[in-house]
């Protein structure tokens, strides 16, 4: 108590001495200004007091590390047991350990020991150790400094599906076979993700095949901003970026994944059809999947190939169609092929940048090449609005060259494009408030990099095109031989042709992921 008196002192001279310097470096405005200038700047001030106490009160006192670690490690049996079953590929080869522990593990034996207790809430975490400026390998031994070094993955090791599949699976299996402690673990599980976007989008997709197994619970997800624009992280609270102070940073982080609220979060399945025969070099969130039949009941320009080849995938934030995709695939591919130029994310956003200028969405007008003209020209667009069940034709405006479909309030690092709309033109264009899980997307388009780059910084706003509860993309090649698409900063090469159409659909998934919120 007497650690938490001496934090809160301290915060209250720091604030005190913040004010003092506040008010010598505002004396001369202060003094000249009249009296509602004034009322501002002690708001201010009092605000700056507030914040200091808030850093250095119970709030941030340091989590001490033995304490977290009982409250999210889980016994070792079961940690082993998961080991073992995701390594094996088989559940019933951990069973083993289940057989040793049967009189620790509330399992029912004749034991003088009591049962062994689950975690208050234990923790999973997932690191991609190829996000952002590499941090993952040093991230990855500080968690297991927290941790049981078992429930720590890296994902170029273990990949969610194996987790949820053999790892989960094992807890369900132990459970079954009356293991109250491995029960109450996997009711009290929660994952957190270290990565960007994609890897978010990766993890929350294998858990959700939980939904459509009928296991329940679908553990809660949090998130450690590894990625260059981190919107998922960004809309729930985790923050934008990785922070310098990592090492302190990561036990707030695993505390505040234990015991945060969740919310839900509306994800969407994307399925393209395209004429077979065409390699599709797809990235790890979109798969081949059965042939699908198409809605027969949409008009097509194009003519339906006999055999089509489909393949599908879920995103959470965005899908885009256009130069900012170009962009993106040019840069992803630089990071793979040279991953000492991509450290970090100020070097990634210049990056970013110089192949913004390179693949001409700057300095060449809109229709001066046909590889660079309008969407308009290749693409058609219908749209399912909410609670209709009716296709409608959007017309795309002629100087479009970046179509983005977007789910959350955050995009490229943190903007929102779509921009907080007044009552009345939301009234005039049919439109409503964008949530994360309304059942609706936003679609809007960017002209050409400098609007894009202008609606970022909120100087105007993007070219609003609808709200849809269900979305088709047609495109038909012409003189383009491919188009650039991604969805939660994947990107991919589309290959087009002229004589058949490649459609993309996109469809809410029926069920909601868990967030956990981080602030």
């Amino acid at each position: 108590m007497s650690k938490v008196c001496t934090d809160v002192c301290g915060a209250v001279c720091m604030a005190k001495n913040e004010t003092a310097l506040y008010e010598s470096r505002n004396r001369v405005t202060t003094m000249d200004s009249p009296g509602p200038e004034k009322m501002v700047n002690r708001v201010a001030v009092k605000s700056s007091m507030v914040d200091s106490i808030k850093r250095w009160s119970l709030s941030g006192i340091r989590i001490p590390k033995e304490e977290l670690r009982q409250k999210i490690t889980m016994p070792e049996y079961l940690r082993l047991a998961i080991r073992d079953s995701i390594a094996s590929k088989d559940i019933d080869s951990a069973k083993r350990h289940f057989d040793a522990t049967t009189t620790t593990a509330g399992g029912g034996g004749d034991g003088d020991k009591p049962p062994l207790a689950a975690a208050e809430c234990p923790l999973v975490v997932f690191i991609n150790s190829k996000s952002g400026g590499r941090h993952g390998p040093h991230l990855k031994a500080r968690l297991q400094e927290l941790m049981g070094e078992e429930q720590v993955f890296d994902l170029s090791n273990v990949r969610p599906h194996e987790f949820v599949e053999y790892g989960l699976g094992c807890l369900e299996k132990f459970a079954s076979l009356g293991d109250n402690c491995a029960k109450e673990t996997r009711e009290k599980l929660r994952i957190v993700v270290a990565g960007g976007d994609g890897t978010v989008g990766w993890v929350l997709g294998c858990l959700g095949e939980l939904h459509k197994q009928g296991r329940s619970p679908i553990p809660p997800t949090a998130v450690i901003p590894l990625g260059t624009g981190n919107d998922l992280s960004r809309s729930f609270g985790w923050g934008g970026s990785f922070p310098f102070s990592w090492r302190a940073a990561i036990k707030k982080t695993l505390d505040k994944a234990t015991h945060s609220p969740t919310s839900r979060l509306d994800s969407w399945k994307l399925l393209i059809s395209m004429p077979a025969g065409i390699d599709l070099d797809t990235p790890h969130s979109l798969k081949q999947t059965d042939e699908v039949v198409l809605d027969q009941g949409l008009e097509i320009e194009g003519k339906l190939p006999e055999k089509i080849s489909c393949y599908q995938g879920v995103f959470y934030n965005y899908f885009s169609i256009g130069m900012d995709a170009q962009v993106a695939y040019g840069f992803h591919h630089l990071r793979n092929d040279k991953p000492y130029l991509a450290q970090g994310p100020i070097s990634n956003k210049l990056i970013y940048s110089g192949y913004s200028c390179k693949q001409g969405w700057f300095f060449t007008p809109c229709m001066a090449d046909p590889g660079l003209r309008g969407l308009k020209n290749i693409l058609r667009l219908h749209v399912k609005r909410l609670n209709s069940s009716d296709w409608e034709v959007v017309p795309i405006p002629s100087t479009v060259r970046s179509i983005v479909a977007l789910n959350l309030h955050s995009y490229a690092s943190g903007r929102n494009p779509w921009g907080k709309l007044k009552p009345e033109y939301m009234e005039k264009k049919g439109f409503v408030e964008a949530n994360a899980d309304d059942g609706l997307l936003e679609v809007f388009g960017f002209k050409q990099g400098w609007h894009a780059s202008f609606v970022m910084v909120e100087l105007i706003s993007a070219k609003h095109i609808a709200q849809a509860a269900a979305i088709r993309f047609e495109l038909r090649g012409g003189a383009w031989k491919r188009g650039f698409m991604q969805m939660d900063g994947e990107p991919w090469k589309q290959p087009l042709q002229n004589e058949f159409s490649t459609f993309v659909d996109i469809e809410r998934v029926p069920f909601r992921s868990i967030m956990i919120n981080g602030g």
